[in-house]
């Protein structure tokens, strides 16, 4: 259970900020992140416990972040709680599989901020044909589940976690803000009319990717940062998660 004291990172151990966020049981769950390591402490359940207006809450705090360089994960992680060596995890969602760190005493697990998209839905896999286009362009991206680096000449799929390569991608982004916002305001209660306007504005950005050269929609996710598909496109979600 968490104590709402600051934890060190469970790669580079120094003291990761804390976010509170509201839970599906109208309460707070507050969260641990390091954002140099691109790294969410969750301890046990609490992701799950997320309401989706703590989902939008959360993506706020990383957008204003998401310019910031990452830092690679030590290859020893160690449980904030216990000290005791996290050991690798995996998991299955209709977007593909991700992997993440937990402790054996049940004490939480450390997700990177692309593993946390994928298990939200924000992110969509690459066809194959997308990913030999994309890899004339750049040779090496950061592997969404594990952060491992995946030469995307010569691989699909990363070869550490086998979890495929994923990108933000406009449409994945509008379908998932809508059932999270959706979501949200049902549980906050907010007047229909601010679900309507936050609606069109969904539809207004949907019209403004769709009026995007096929150069420009080749190029727009990948701008901010290009090694890295899923975090480099934070900028695009809360453009449309914005109120």
């Amino acid at each position: 259970m968490h104590t709402n004291t600051a934890i060190p990172c469970p790669s580079c151990r120094q003291t990761m900020a804390q976010i509170i966020l509201p839970s599906k049981t109208n309460g707070t769950i507050t969260l641990d992140l390091c954002y140099a390591c691109q790294g969410i402490w969750f301890d046990e359940f609490e992701s799950v416990q997320l309401a989706p207006a703590g989902v939008l809450e959360l993506f706020h705090a990383l957008h204003a972040h998401h310019d910031e360089a990452r830092q690679p994960w030590s290859n020893t992680l160690q449980c904030p709680r216990c000290n005791e060596r996290l050991i690798e995890g995996r998991d299955v969602t209709k977007n593909g599989k991700f992997s993440y760190r937990r402790c054996l005493q049940k004490h939480g697990r450390f997700n990177s901020f692309g593993a946390f998209f994928q298990e939200k839905g924000f992110v969509r896999q690459l066809t194959n044909p997308e990913i030999d286009r994309l890899a004339k362009q750049i040779q090496i991206v950061r592997c969404a589940g594990c952060g491992a680096p995946v030469d995307i000449r010569t691989q699909n799929v990363c070869s550490h976690c086998q979890a495929p390569i994923v990108v933000l991608d406009a449409d994945a982004v509008q379908k998932a803000a809508a059932g999270y916002k959706q979501a949200a305001d049902r549980q906050v209660n907010l007047d229909p009319m601010a679900m309507a306007d936050a609606l069109l504005e969904n539809e207004r950005n949907k019209r403004r990717m769709a009026e995007l050269t096929a150069k420009e929609r080749r190029t727009a996710p990948f701008e901010s940062d290009i090694t890295d598909l899923v975090v480099g496109g934070i900028g695009l979600i809360w453009n449309v998660l914005k109120r």
